[in-house]
């Protein structure tokens, strides 16, 4: 059975933000004191008295306004609203109750769920102040005191969204999905890939660049498997990221990266490859992960019978340092070659995982050396002793050697191919260690 979900929303910069990464105990959400900061759904698990459930962050209320973030904002709060089986209405005591409150709670009520109205920023000890019993004119019953920044009041709060909670029912073990983050620069089409990929308008979309600020989750079942798709904001230089909201941002697109399974890393197809892509690349695969290179917009592209043979050779030169990531040419638009994609990134991933027996190394190894002997220096030639494979995600192999000195690195890159070559690995970079007998470090 899926967990409850319990959606916070109200209006902008009333401190939700703030209040949900105190319920989950952890910086999931952005947190700054500007309006819009939290665009999209953000969902994370949250436990209380023994029952698990789903606690969704949403962007700010305006519930009049006609600009195009703000508008999609207010869209994305009705989508949680719809979905969820509790809501808690957050309101702020020091600017008291406004116009914009009662109008979103007139709207909360229209769905029928329950309510919890909750009055944050209620920071000192005691008794709260007069201004406090206004709320009531909401009309949602008795509205709870809190204070996210000091995490009073939020005992209460959970009990409140206890009571509410559906019954418990026996629950389905957790799936196995393959976690897939999506990156790359500002305006690849991230949102509009995992839109296509879910079936829903799960991520704003907008032309405007830096429109994706948090890292959201979606969970898909497909024909091709089940995986957990994570929406990322678009990276960009560090030297030009001025804005602290972006510097969040970032740290959120590599900390996605770092769990993650498989990257897609989503290029442009209409402006083709830039150096940030090649950036954005390299986080993935500094951090070992699998890796797929989706152009997108292929549609969009002009194109002849040699477009794609030609873009794909300017591709694996542009991208020579990951020769493993495999390409796939998409339109997240019209939907064109997302199955493969799938496809692809399960296949991918199970490369990243893959372990191979000391034995079977060990015989490509010897004949490997057979075939191009180890490198000599002044007369003493590597001896390659044995090797083996401790780890996997990315695959690391441990060789055993005399001298690591003379282990070169055209010699590393040559087994490296003999090993693709022998038991495919595509799509993920392998590590290698090299150690000398008696040598428990890697070199």
């Amino acid at each position: 059975m899926a967990k409850p979900i319990v959606a916070v929303v109200g209006r902008p910069n009333v401190g939700k933000s703030t209040l949900f990464n105190k319920l989950i105990g952890q910086r999931l959400s952005i947190v700054k004191d500007t309006p819009g900061v939290t665009r999209d759904r953000i969902f994370a698990a949250c436990e209380w008295r023994g029952r698990s459930f789903m606690l969704a962050d949403t962007g700010g209320i305006e519930p009049h306004s006609d600009d195009v973030i703000l508008s999609q904002m207010r869209r994305q709060a009705q989508l949680a609203i719809e979905q969820a089986d509790v809501i808690v209405l957050v309101t702020d005591l020091q600017s008291g109750v406004t116009a914009n409150d009662a109008d979103v709670a007139v709207m909360l009520q229209k769905s029928g769920k329950p309510i919890i109205l909750c009055v944050n920023k209620c920071d000192r000890i005691g008794e709260p102040p007069a201004e406090f019993y206004e709320f009531y004119n909401l009309g949602l019953g008795d509205p709870i005191a809190v204070s996210s920044l000091h995490g009073t009041g939020t005992g209460d709060l959970l009990d409140a969204v206890f009571e509410y909670l559906p019954a418990e029912e026996e629950e389905e073990e957790e799936d196995d999905r393959i976690k897939v983050a999506v990156i790359g620069k500002p305006n690849a089409g991230k949102s509009s890939l995992i839109n296509a990929l879910a079936g829903e308008e799960r991520s704003i979309v907008s032309d405007i660049a830096g429109t994706t600020r948090d890292a959201i989750d979606t969970e898909i079942d497909t024909t091709q498997g089940k995986f957990l798709l994570i929406d990322t904001a678009g990276l960009r230089r560090r030297s030009r990221v001025d804005d602290a909201i972006e510097k969040y941002s970032i740290l959120r697109a590599e900390m996605a990266v770092e769990r993650a399974d498989v990257c897609v890393i989503l290029i442009d197809g209409v402006e083709g490859f830039t150096e940030q892509d090649s950036k954005v690349a390299g986080i993935a695969h500094e951090k070992g992960k699998a890796c797929i290179i989706a152009v997108n917009k292929w549609d969009a592209v002009e194109k002849n019978d040699r477009t794609m043979a030609l873009m794909r050779k300017k591709l694996e030169n542009d991208f020579s340092f990951m020769a493993y990531a495999p390409f796939a040419f998409i339109s997240a638009k019209t939907g064109q070659r997302l199955d493969r994609l799938l496809e692809l990134i399960t296949y991918v991933n199970e490369q990243n995982a893959t372990r191979i027996s000391t034995g079977m190394l060990n015989d490509v190894l010897a004949q490997a050396t057979v075939r191009v002997q180890p490198p000599t220096d002044r007369g003493k030639r590597l001896k390659i002793y044995y090797m083996t494979q401790p780890s996997t995600r990315p695959p690391t192999f441990v060789f055993f050697v005399n001298r690591a000195e003379l282990f070169h690195f055209s010699y590393q890159r040559y087994l490296e191919n003999q090993l693709r070559e022998t038991f495919g690995l595509e799509g993920t970079p392998i590590r290698f260690i090299i150690r000398e007998r008696g040598d428990n470090s890697g070199k």
